[in-house]
């Protein structure tokens, strides 16, 4: 008996669903799971050569030139070029893989055409699923525009030569905000203009010299950087004090930084040559008012803004007091330094010394008192300003090194995980509150810059403000009237700077090893002298030491300096107490106090003497 024909199996339907899918994934998946190999092969050539030239860079490309790409504005440019086509390619792969499974359905279900040409009525849920598919990818690819779109938002504001009108933002009100304009003519001054030790490095007589050109970093020479900090209200105000100067010099053969600064209240500070025509040997006035004096002097310093133009002679007159050439500098805002620190939740800063300042300018005509503990403190962006910034009841050495204290303390903040979680926040402060002319189109310039400020190690900056009484005098002190001036000792001050890197290997060998056991020292003064102890926690935190010299008044004034070191200090700083027990030739004890919080307390004794940090001078 012989067995009927079984019936031919029935090909199994794909899904179109499942095509638009796979195409999501990658383009060609949907069309080799529809059978279409030759059309997979096609769509997917593309992405596959792009993913290995670009795997290939990444591979030979090293981290500093990623991050030089990353604020590239012509590479931001072009991603949201190739973004768009991304997602142009994507969705028609997508939408493609889709109809060939429903056209290879079809032809399954016809029998390859022998039973005629079959219509597979639409799906509502296929075309559902594959609206899903492209709105998924459409979202994938916004978000990519979104982040591209905010990097570049902050790249082309930043630079006031090519920022547009749509980048002036208003900054709000900042605290102490205050400008007197100097006289047109600079000379009538109340101080003399031939100052000792004030003649400019390399000077001519006025008129000699043409307007100056700002050399970019050739990537070799020391780089300098000048950081201003000011007092402008808005993105608009051309008017404003830069009350806060450092010149960040790094030597990129060493790999040693110097912050130098200068008190706002500077006066008498040696005129480039070319300007002298207008200023005199000697800028009487603050210096803190030099940008808004010379932003319209385009006769005498380059740049397309009055912005730019007051900045180049900001850094030709500080580049002149210290014999470097200031390749670039980064202005902050008072106003948007509040808003970028409280965007990334606060910032922690160590703070040596207290800080009591009973008249603190919240406005104009209000005041206030504020109180800083000494300590380690997290604190938020107003409190952070108020801490760099208060002038009473301290001087402006103190106030410098509060002041580079919050901006490397600000830099432990900037971890990839909190900026990318408030991203959009700090990208707002950020076009508000920086100013630059930094290259950020020049990758490879960027890329050099990026590499150097990974091998710094920020533990090891030395920290000079030249502040009165060694290199300037308070001319308040000489005329016994009201002058809030220092005249500065420009011999002094250019002798520093060409010492500033002339540390012998021992110290830095001392500094390394103090700074990796981070011991928090306690410094009280058994005399009652506060300064006396300061200057102590100074000296100890030129060397590496978390030192501190709170306002706590020692049991007892003993005849001798004495340290006691409290819980398992001991067994964790043999380092620090060697050294301690050196340097104040004192004998260390143990001791338990569940009041103090500090790892060492030393009191200093009635023979003891103020220490001074090696610096130069």
């Amino acid at each position: 008996m012989s067995t009927p024909p079984r019936s031919p199996r029935l090909p199994r339907a794909r899904s179109a669903f499942g095509a638009a899918f796979l195409s999501l994934v990658f383009p060609g998946l949907g069309h080799a799971y529809a059978g279409a190999w030759a059309r997979a092969l096609g769509f997917a050539a593309l992405p596959l050569l792009t993913l290995a030239a670009l795997a290939g860079i990444g591979l030979r490309a090293e981290r500093s030139q990623l991050e030089a790409l990353a604020i590239n504005p012509g590479f931001l440019n072009g991603l949201l070029v190739a973004n768009a086509l991304a997602f142009l390619y994507r969705g028609a792969a997508a939408v493609d893989a889709w109809n060939v499974a429903r056209f290879l359905n079809a032809a399954d279900a016809a029998g390859d055409g022998r039973l005629g040409r079959a219509r597979l009525p639409l799906n509502p849920l296929s075309i559902g699923g594959l609206a899903a598919v492209v709105l998924v990818m459409a979202g994938a690819h916004l978000a990519v525009w979104h982040y591209d779109a905010l990097a570049l938002s902050v790249v082309n504001c930043i630079n006031p030569e090519t920022a547009s009108a749509s980048c002036a933002t208003g900054s709000g009100e900042s605290p102490n905000p205050s400008f007197a304009p100097p006289s047109d003519s600079g000379l009538d001054n109340g101080l003399p203009t031939n100052t000792p030790g004030a003649t400019p490095i390399g000077s001519l007589a006025p008129g000699t010299t043409p307007a100056p050109t700002f050399q970019p970093w050739d990537g070799k020479g020391r780089l300098n950087i000048l950081l201003v900090g000011s007092d402008q209200r808005s993105a608009s105000d051309t008017v404003f004090n830069t009350d806060t100067m450092i010149v960040v010099s790094i030597d990129p053969a060493t790999k040693q930084v110097a912050m130098l600064q200068l008190p706002r209240d500077t006066a008498g500070v040696p005129v480039p040559a070319q300007a002298q025509g207008v200023w005199g040997q000697t800028y009487g006035q603050r210096i803190n008012s030099w940008f808004s004096a010379n932003e319209n002097r385009s006769d005498l310093w380059p740049g397309k803004t009055a912005q730019t133009r007051g900045f180049n002679a900001l850094k030709a007159i500080l580049g002149n007091l210290f014999g470097l050439q200031i390749q670039y500098y980064v202005k902050v805002t008072f106003a948007g330094f509040v808003d970028a620190v409280d965007t990334l939740g606060g910032v922690q800063v160590n703070v040596q010394i207290p800080v009591a300042d009973d008249s603190f300018p919240l406005t104009d005509q209000v005041k206030t008192r504020v109180y800083v503990p000494a300590g380690p403190q997290e604190m938020n962006g107003t409190q952070a300003l108020v801490y760099a910034r208060s002038r009473h009841g301290s001087d402006d050495f103190d106030r410098g090194h509060r002041q580079q204290r919050v901006i490397l303390s600000l830099k432990n903040e900037l971890d990839p995980q909190s900026v990318f979680a408030n991203l959009n926040g700090l990208v707002a402060a950020l076009k508000k509150t920086i100013s630059t002319d930094l290259p950020l189109g020049d990758t490879a310039t960027m890329s050099q810059l990026f590499g150097l400020a990974a091998q710094i190690d920020l533990k090891s900056i030395r920290s000079y403000v030249f502040a009165a009484p060694y290199f300037s005098t308070d001319m308040y002190q000489v005329t016994g009237g009201r002058d809030g001036r220092l005249l500065i000792n420009t011999a002094r001050v250019q002798q520093a700077v060409r010492q500033a890197f002339s540390v012998s290997p021992s110290v830095l060998a001392l500094q390394e090893r103090l700074t990796t056991e981070n011991a928090n020292v306690w410094v009280l003064d058994g005399k009652g002298l506060a300064a006396h102890a300061a200057n102590n926690a100074a000296y100890l935190d030129y060397f590496g030491i978390n030192a501190s010299a709170p306002i706590k008044p020692a049991t007892t004034a003993p005849a001798h300096t004495t340290i006691t070191v409290y819980g398992s200090a001991a067994a964790k700083l043999p380092q620090t107490i060697k050294y301690l027990q050196s340097l104040y030739n004192a004998t260390v004890q143990t001791g338990t106090d569940p009041t103090v919080n500090a790892d060492i307390v030393i009191v200093l004794g009635r023979d003891g003497t103020d220490l001074t940090i090696p610096t130069a001078g």
